[in-house]
């Protein structure tokens, strides 16, 4: 397919049911060191808990070799081999509740080409919704960037630390390979820079297993919940900056001004990995 056709790629809308199962949450909860007890039908899901839900259920036979579902189905058939999350986009109008039937509906919004310091990149947008009994739930932007193959470890070289303000509160945590584990079986990811130590060093050019982008994310917002409880969130954006490494200790970081959080999480040498802007009340 050439470059053209990629930009008007646009095959329909997906959409997918599901039953938000108390059995995810609990798993997830005792992934964070979390009491199980509290998920339980009726209860509401916690931001970003939604991920454990919606799962694709690709073939085997139609996985490619990085472990990602063979791409000319829904995402569009991009004619380069690395694939990221790049950054996600929330609107919440109320709570996904345990033990509710929620629809998803997702649709490729939008597709850009451009150049960087790798190489070409291109950027998908795609858009969720959810709903569950004719009450809206939240809209959901995620967008996706496919790029070059490396060609050397230079690629991965880490990013220049980025403004960010004073924190009120941060929490360590060193990611493991049995957590990352965890969360790519709770999310059914088969991307193997997770998991396959060999292929993420020689194929991808890493120096370590990659921590889940969703994962920092959840992070992020669980350390803004265990330090402002108080607050609800509405809106959250976060973009992926530099990835990190389960041999690398993480420092998650945030604030809050008025009803605005600002949220980040830094690797070794203070670089920042991932920034969030969240909305509360």
């Amino acid at each position: 397919m050439q470059d053209t056709d990629i930009q008007i790629w646009r095959p329909g809308i997906l959409r997918n049911t599901d039953y938000l199962n108390p059995g995810p949450a609990k798993l997830l909860a005792a992934t964070l060191d979390k009491d199980i007890e509290n998920f339980k039908e009726g209860a509401i899901l916690p931001e970003l808990w939604h991920w454990l839900y919606f799962l694709p259920a690709d073939r085997q036979s139609d996985l490619s070799v990085d472990g990602h579902p063979i791409k000319g189905h829904f995402l569009p058939p991009v004619d380069l081999p690395r694939r990221m999350w790049a950054s996600s986009q929330m609107t919440w109008n109320s709570s996904f509740l345990l033990g509710e039937k929620v629809e998803k509906t997702s649709r490729v919004k939008e597709i850009l080409e451009k150049r960087g310091s790798s190489g070409k990149l291109v950027f998908v947008n795609v858009e969720h919704l959810y709903r569950s009994n004719e009450r809206d739930i939240m809209t959901e932007v995620h967008t996706i960037v496919y790029c070059e193959a490396v060609t050397s470890h230079k690629k991965h070289k880490k990013k220049a630390s980025y403004d960010v303000p004073q924190e009120q509160f941060s929490h360590k945590i060193k990611p493991d390979p049995p957590l990352l584990f965890r969360y790519s079986a709770l999310t059914f990811n088969t991307h193997r820079i997770h998991y396959d130590l060999d292929y993420v060093r020689n194929e991808e050019g890493y120096p370590g297993l990659v921590v889940q982008g969703p994962l920092t994310a959840t992070l992020l917002v669980d350390l803004l919940k265990n330090n402002r409880p108080d607050v609800t969130i509405r809106n959250l954006q976060f973009r992926a900056i530099s990835p990190l490494f389960s041999s690398d200790p993480i420092r998650l970081c945030g604030r809050v001004d008025g009803d605005v959080a600002t949220l980040w999480a830094a690797g070794p040498d203070n670089y920042i990995s991932m920034k969030a802007t969240v909305l509360v009340y």
